[in-house]
C-alpha cells in the first residue's frame, strides 16, 4: 500500500511537501503541473515548480517527487519530459485531469479525455523521450461530461507504455462535488496489469478503507485529505500496522504554520506573507475548531510581525492548555 500526495495548483508546492512528508506515511508526491504550450521551457522553470531537483528529486525527508506536465502537443511535451528527465527527476507525470475552464479552454487538463488517441500519442512520445528507468504516468478522471469513454482512455494510456495511472474517481463535469465514484476504477484494475492509483474524497481513515475496496486498488493518492489532517497518511500508515499512533495536537499543527508562515517571510513579497498560512487554516478548519478561531483572529492581518506575535501567542496559550490537561489528568 503507497499513499500519494496530490498535486493541487496553488495549495501543494514544495514548502507544502517538505512539511506534510516530514510527519511520515506518504510516499510520493508530484508536483504543481508545468503548462507546455509553444517551446521546449528553460531549466529555470523546472526548478522554479520543483526545487527538490537541486536533491536528486526528494524532498528533504527523501520521498520521491514526480515532475508534472500538462499540455497537448505530443512533440513538445516528449521534449520537455526529456529535459525534466536530465534534470534530474525520478518520475514525469502527465496531467490529463484539471478541471479549470482557462486550461481546458487552450486544450489541456481534462478536455483532452475526449481524445483518447491523442491521450495515447502524448504519452507514448514522451514514453519513447525518456528513459526507460524513469516512470512516465498519467493523471486523469473518470471522463470529461461522463465516464462512456473511460475503457477506452485506459486503453490509450496503457498501449502508449504508461507505467502506472492515477484515476481522479469524478469526472470533470463532477468537479469537487462529493461523492468519489470510487467503484468505476475497479473494472481497470481487473483489465490491466499495471499499477492504478485511486483518488478522490478521502478525508479520513475509514474513506480510505472505502476506496481501497470499491477501487480494487492497493495505492491511494490524497490531496485536500491531508491537507485538513496533515498526519492522515501517518494515521492510515499506523492503523493498517497496528501501531498506537497518537494523532496530532492543535499545539503541533500550530508549530507547522509557524514553520510556514517563516519560510513565506523568507521567500514572499511582504504584503503576500500571510496568504499561504490563511490558505492552509481554510483546510485545517474542516478537522480542527481551533484553526477557524485562529483564521478570524488573523485574516485581516497583513503585518508580518502581528501575524506572527498571533501565531506564537497561539502556540504558547496552546501548550499551557496541553500542559495543564496533562496534569489534570
Amino acid at each position: 500500500m503507497r499513499i500519494h500526495l496530490a498535486p493541487m495548483e496553488g495549495v501543494v508546492n514544495a514548502r507544502m511537501r517538505a512539511l506534510l512528508t516530514g510527519i511520515g506515511g506518504i510516499d510520493r508526491c508530484v508536483t504543481e503541473f508545468v503548462r507546455v504550450s509553444d517551446q521546449l521551457l528553460p531549466p529555470r522553470v523546472f526548478y522554479r515548480l520543483c526545487p527538490e531537483l537541486n536533491h536528486h528529486g526528494l524532498t528533504p525527508s527523501g520521498i520521491p517527487v514526480y515532475l508534472q506536465l500538462l499540455g497537448s502537443d505530443p512533440v513538445l511535451m516528449a521534449e520537455n519530459a526529456q529535459r525534466a528527465a536530465e534534470l534530474g527527476a525520478p518520475g514525469i507525470d502527465t496531467n490529463f485531469g484539471c478541471p479549470a475552464k482557462c486550461v481546458n479552454r487552450h486544450r489541456g487538463g481534462s478536455i483532452l479525455l475526449e481524445e483518447p488517441q491523442l491521450l495515447h500519442d502524448i504519452v507514448a512520445s514522451m514514453r519513447h523521450a525518456v528513459p526507460k528507468h524513469i516512470p512516465v504516468t498519467a493523471k486523469i478522471r473518470l471522463g470529461y461530461q461522463d465516464a462512456s469513454l473511460l475503457t477506452d482512455i485506459s486503453d490509450a494510456l496503457v498501449s502508449a507504455g504508461a507505467d502506472e495511472i492515477t484515476i481522479h474517481a469524478r469526472t470533470r463535469e463532477d468537479g469537487y462535488k462529493p461523492p468519489a465514484y470510487w467503484q468505476h476504477i475497479a473494472p481497470l484494475r481487473q483489465r490491466h496489469k499495471l499499477s492504478i492509483v485511486a483518488n478522490g474524497e478521502v478525508w479520513n481513515a475509514d474513506d480510505y478503507r472505502q476506496c481501497r475496496i470499491q477501487s480494487n486498488c492497493d495505492d491511494v493518492m490524497i490531496g485536500r485529505g491531508l491537507l485538513a489532517r496533515p498526519d492522515l497518511a501517518r494515521q492510515i500508515k499506523s492503523r493498517h500496522q497496528g501501531d498506537d499512533y497518537q494523532a496530532l495536537a492543535w499545539f503541533e499543527v500550530l508549530a507547522l504554520l509557524q514553520i510556514m508562515f517563516e519560510d513565506s517571510v523568507a521567500t514572499c513579497q511582504a504584503r503576500h506573507v500571510g496568504g499561504p498560512i490563511k490558505q492552509w487554516l481554510g483546510y485545517l478548519r474542516r478537522h480542527y475548531p481551533e484553526a477557524e478561531q485562529l483564521f478570524t483572529q488573523i485574516k485581516r492581518l497583513t503585518g508580518i510581525a502581528e501575524l506572527r506575535l498571533a501565531l506564537a501567542n497561539q502556540l504558547e496559550t496552546q501548550k499551557l492548555r496541553t500542559t495543564a490537561r496533562i496534569q489534570a489528568a
